[in-house]
């Protein structure tokens, strides 16, 4: 990693970086002074918490004590009272006080909302920081991806979360990269895209060198089940800090030997990968210094019902783990991964007071929630809704398929079996990520010159995963899937990064291509049908990636898709199916599916 040189004009503060100017020396002073002066009860602090019981994630034990606010950051455990000044006293009630929770990594374009919705979700659950990603943004904004990014990110400070974003890793050009690095709040490289590494690819080592020059963070889908052992030492020999890209027992034990900082993903394939993760780090007794907590995906519909970081580590203590180590892997030991402890992770002098308070240790209750000594959620609730105005962000349409038929849909057998009563198809399974059987070839009945939509005596819908924009044939894969089951209708999204294509789900190719046609009306989205009729929909006008909307507004579109398409025959327990459907395009492009 590069080491940027001191000039003789700047004097440097141990405990910022890059050095300070000299014409800031004054202002520096003028703050140490206020703190020994408010330590001394000469001068006025802003917030005293007290009544507590702190959790010290340090020596983790739990002492009744209080915290003193100044400017957004503890300046006092225990002050004495008969000396501090303070402007105004919180009575935690005896609650339980935490570090404010810490989201490792997440995309945000997964969950559909923009930065300020996504804070309507998060933070009553206790979440006061997000590690995020815009590479899905970003791709599908193409030539506007600068500009649209800093629209994204002008008013981060507004947020009732702190945010540190990095610049794409894969899916964009490397100037797009480049321009992100040098933005704020982007302190780092996102994910990289270990497939490509597999092949040498000169754009992900520019962009990896950009990463470390820029900054020195690097994230990676490290790629265990995709990568030659030998390969598996690249990423962490050039220095990558954080991988999350585990799914069981044994990736997670090559992850932390090869000395990765190892990130819990709960918000991505079926509800029991999560416990087996945490069952196997109690089970094997692994430190929890190695692990982080992270949603990857998830949807806030989801969040709203199990909540986020603050369910996690209640499921690892459920699991068996004490509850301070579960603490810390949700609030320090994330911080410390990104070299942030100094400002985040615990309740300590010099740290920013984002503080959550609970009336449980064993279930994280998050009764009060506090960003920088602000009172931003009670009992589950956001107290200020944000007003960000991201409606520049909003796109007109381009559709793409005029010259789409219905019978490009049909399900056309790779193999007929030589009896011919067999047929040999695709099956996409929407759980199917994080291994080799996302899609599988499989053998189905063939019958009187068509495909049987059955196997081990489950009918399945048929699926078309469709190019959006041809230049010349059009790109179609079809296949049988496994994830939602309708009786009648179709139902289609669309996702335009890092290639626009559209997937349907329905069992007639005709319902499909009127569905398939009223999408392609709409920037991006979601449409449910029925012989033809709009029966429910959800636009993402930002770019086909996020929703100008409100969290209410979100969560009410996503189900009304869940409860039309209950009419149709489907039952949907988890995320909503939207968000189902939307993670298929991570894995349809992985997996070489999309051109």
């Amino acid at each position: 990693m590069h080491q940027r040189q001191r000039s003789e004009d700047t004097v440097q503060d141990p405990t910022t970086y890059p050095p300070i100017p000299a014409e800031d020396v004054a202002a520096q002073e003028d703050h140490v002074r206020t703190i020994f002066g408010i330590l001394s009860g000469e001068q006025e602090a802003d917030l005293l918490l007290r009544n507590l019981h702190i959790v010290d994630v340090h020596t983790e034990s739990v002492y009744p004590g209080s915290l003193l606010v100044y400017r957004q950051r503890i300046v006092a455990l225990n002050p004495d009272e008969s000396v501090v000044r303070v402007r105004e006293v919180f009575d935690g009630e005896g609650l339980y006080a935490i570090p404010g929770l810490i989201d490792a990594h997440l995309h945000f374009e997964s969950q559909l909302a923009h930065p300020a919705a996504f804070g309507e979700a998060i933070v009553p659950s206790g979440t006061t920081t997000v590690f995020g990603e815009t590479l899905d943004f970003a791709s599908a904004a193409g030539d506007e991806a600068v500009e649209a990014v800093q629209t994204l990110f002008a008013d981060h400070e507004k947020l009732p979360y702190r945010l540190y974003a990095f610049a794409p890793g894969k899916k964009t050009s490397t100037d797009v990269t480049e321009a992100m690095l040098k933005m704020d709040p982007v302190i780092g490289l996102g994910e990289l895209a270990h497939l490509s590494y597999m092949t040498g690819d000169a754009d992900d080592f520019r962009k990896s060198a950009l990463g470390r020059a820029n900054s020195g963070f690097v994230n990676c889908h490290w790629g265990v089940t995709a990568l030659s052992d030998m390969l598996l030492n690249y990423m962490p020999a050039i220095g990558v800090d954080n991988n999350h890209d585990v799914w069981n027992e044994d990736d997670i034990e090559k992850s932390v030997r090869y000395g990765l900082n190892t990130q819990i993903k709960f918000g991505v394939g079926s509800p029991e990968v999560i416990r087996t993760m945490l069952r196997a780090i109690v089970k094997r007794r692994w430190p929890a210094e190695n692990f982080q907590l992270c949603a990857d995906n998830i949807s806030v519909d989801r969040v709203l019902r199990q909540g986020h970081i603050d369910w996690v580590i209640s499921l690892a203590i459920e699991m068996g783990m004490p509850p301070i180590k579960a603490i810390k892997m949700g609030t320090l030991y994330a911080a410390r991964s990104f070299r942030k402890d100094r400002d985040l992770g615990s309740l300590s002098p010099g740290r920013f007071a984002d503080i959550v308070l609970t009336d449980s240790l064993a279930k994280i209750n998050p009764r009060y929630v506090f960003k920088g000594g602000e009172l931003v959620a009670r009992d589950r609730k956001l107290l200020n809704r944000v007003g960000i105005d991201y409606s520049s962000l909003a796109k007109e349409p381009k559709p793409g398929l005029a010259d789409l038929t219905a019978e490009q849909l049909d399900l056309v057998p790779l193999e007929i079996s030589p009896e011919g009563d067999q047929a040999k198809v695709l099956l996409f399974d929407v759980y199917g990520r994080g291994h080799l059987k996302f899609a599988q070839e499989i053998w189905v009945p063939f019958r009187d010159g068509a495909v049987v939509p059955e196997h081990e005596g489950e009918r399945l819908n048929r699926i078309s995963v469709v190019q959006r924009y041809a230049d010349g044939k059009r790109h179609i894969v079809t296949g049988l899937f496994k994830g939602v089951s309708i009786d009648r209708g179709a139902v289609s999204t669309f996702w335009p990064a890092p290639s626009a294509y559209f997937v349907s789900v329905g069992s007639d190719s005709a319902e499909m291509y009127a569905n398939l046609k009223q999408l392609d009306t709409l920037v991006g989205g979601c449409i449910v049908t029925e012989e033809g009729e709009t029966k429910a929909c959800l636009p993402l006008e930002f770019y086909g990636v996020m929703a100008d909307m409100n969290l209410a507004e979100l969560v009410d579109a996503t189900r009304s898709v869940d409860a039309a398409l209950e009419k149709l025959g489907n039952r949907n327990e988890g995320e909503p199916v939207v968000n189902k459907l939307l993670t298929l395009f991570i894995s349809l492009d992985r997996f070489g599916f999309m051109k």
